[in-house]
């Protein structure tokens, strides 16, 4: 019985142990942005980004190997620099904000690939539909500010169809050509609070 008890004691403490590692970090949302890019008559590029959104990285390990990672955007701080564009994509013809204000990412998988890069897949939901994405991941490092404070940097790339997720409108020019592309390209970078306690 003693036996017993040692056993089941260790492997309580082992369980406590590993989630007293798990460490949360926070994404800083004065040192982030999330952008994304789209062709224009196929000769020219839009640049966009929100500019309200929140995540969090959790992870028991010191190069981030498997870390869960949560993401939420509010699609309506949507920003392509002009006014009337912004307020075509948030109406039903693309991201419908009225009724899905919120676009979000949730990880399955955040796989070490090479030496700072990873492979990041998850549950993108946009216009409530829900897709496995896979990114393209860039550790740029971890450093302390000068008020004590650890940071860690990643660079995020890769792309979807926006039809895919329910963005169908789309007009074609004289000759064909799209007004507006398929192919949205995130261009991302993160910068990440480690959170104390």
């Amino acid at each position: 019985m003693k036996f017993l008890q040692t056993i089941t004691a260790a492997a309580f403490l082992a369980i406590g142990a590993a989630s007293a590692q798990a460490q949360t970090w926070a994404i800083d949302p004065s040192h982030t942005e999330i952008g994304f890019n789209v062709t224009h008559l196929v000769i020219s590029e839009v640049h966009g980004e929100f500019t309200d959104f929140q995540g969090s990285l959790t992870s028991s390990s010191e190069d981030f190997q498997d870390a869960s990672i949560e993401f939420t955007a509010k699609v309506g701080s949507i920003n392509t620099g002009d006014e009337k564009r912004d307020g075509h994509l948030k109406s039903p013809d693309f991201f419908d904000v009225a009724n899905h204000p919120d676009l979000t990412f949730k990880s399955t998988s955040f796989k070490k690939v090479g030496d700072k890069t990873y492979k990041l897949t998850g549950d993108l939901t946009i216009k409530g539909v829900t897709k496995s994405v896979t990114l393209d991941a860039t550790y740029r490092g971890t450093v302390t500010d000068p008020w004590g404070n650890t940071k860690s940097g990643f660079k995020i790339m890769g792309g979807i169809d926006r039809q895919d997720f329910g963005l169908t409108w789309t007009a074609s020019t004289a000759a064909g050509e799209l007004v507006v592309g398929n192919e949205i390209e995130f261009d991302i970078s993160v910068e990440l609070n480690k959170q104390q306690g």
